[in-house]
């Protein structure tokens, strides 16, 4: 009895699916189905690094910036005419600022398909400063100054086209996070200065990405300049601003001055959109 037994469940043993092989079964994941992966994408776990300090803003950015160049470089060699539209209705051309004004945002996210370089050096740099002001002045109102210096950037090139008597800058598109990272830099340059803090370093490495348009061509120098200048303003209203607002919260503050800024911003750009010449053509893109 006993014998008759024990064969039958060797026998059912032997009808049970194996275990090995099972992964394939399952299929390919590129994230794979583990507690401890879905910690980390948990909406418990993203509020504590929220709550803890940590660059959540910053990575975001870096994240989506890196997400539309894969799909940009995806486009160019899939679909040209997607890529195309992205680039037509994604960058910022001074003539078409005003029928197109999203481009004021998108234009920030776009970066060069197919080349590393660039998302790359502007990533790193972003992750080299981000963090650091992001905790300093936390996650919304780092957002809200990136943004705004990234518009400070098109309005230079608003103001760059007004300038410019060839009319060639009316039609020059820019694209890339450039304006917005130079605005960290002028905030970065700000706080160390409020706190006594050695600017030989930053100031050896701001001098570098401002001469960077000497040795690459193409390069909208004048986004970085406007950029630099909101960047630098925001960071100056925000620790030595309106002596009514100096007790109220940051992110209180940050509000009040980057939707003035912003206003101000765009009243810049539709005023020099006054002396546009055309209203269609061609582009020629820069890297911003």
């Amino acid at each position: 009895m006993c014998l008759a037994m024990r064969i039958r469940q060797e026998n059912k043993r032997a009808l049970r699916p194996s275990t090995v092989g099972a992964m394939p079964r399952r299929g390919f994941s590129l994230f794979p189905d583990s507690p401890s992966v879905r910690r980390i994408f948990s909406a418990e776990s993203l509020r504590a690094r929220w709550r803890g300090g940590e660059p959540v803003v910053t990575s975001a950015i870096i994240l989506l910036c890196v997400a539309v160049w894969l799909l940009e470089t995806l486009f160019r060699f899939v679909w040209p005419a997607g890529y195309a539209g992205m680039l037509t209705f994604g960058m910022m051309q001074p003539a078409s600022m005003t029928r197109e004004p999203w481009t004021l945002v998108t234009a920030m996210f776009l970066h060069q398909p197919a080349s590393l370089w660039h998302i790359g050096f502007n990533m790193l740099t972003l992750w080299s400063v981000g963090p650091v002001l992001e905790r300093l002045m936390g996650h919304w109102a780092f957002l809200i100054m990136y943004m705004v210096s990234g518009i400070g950037g098109d309005a230079g090139m608003m103001i760059w086209a007004l300038l410019n008597r060839s009319g060639d800058a009316w039609f020059t598109s820019s694209y890339g996070a450039s304006g917005a990272l130079f605005g960290l830099f002028a905030a970065i340059l700000v706080v160390y200065r409020k706190v006594g803090q050695d600017l030989t370093s930053m100031i050896v490495w701001m001098a570098i990405n401002f001469l960077m348009p000497i040795i690459v061509p193409n390069i909208a120098w004048q986004a970085h300049v406007g950029g630099f200048v909101i960047g630098g303003l925001f960071t100056i209203l925000m620790t030595d601003g309106v002596r009514a607002l100096r007790r109220r919260p940051v992110l209180e503050r940050a509000l009040i001055y980057g939707a003035v800024l912003l206003v101000l911003l765009l009243m810049v750009c539709y005023a020099c959109n006054t002396a546009n010449p055309v209203r269609t053509g061609s582009w020629i893109p820069l890297l911003d």
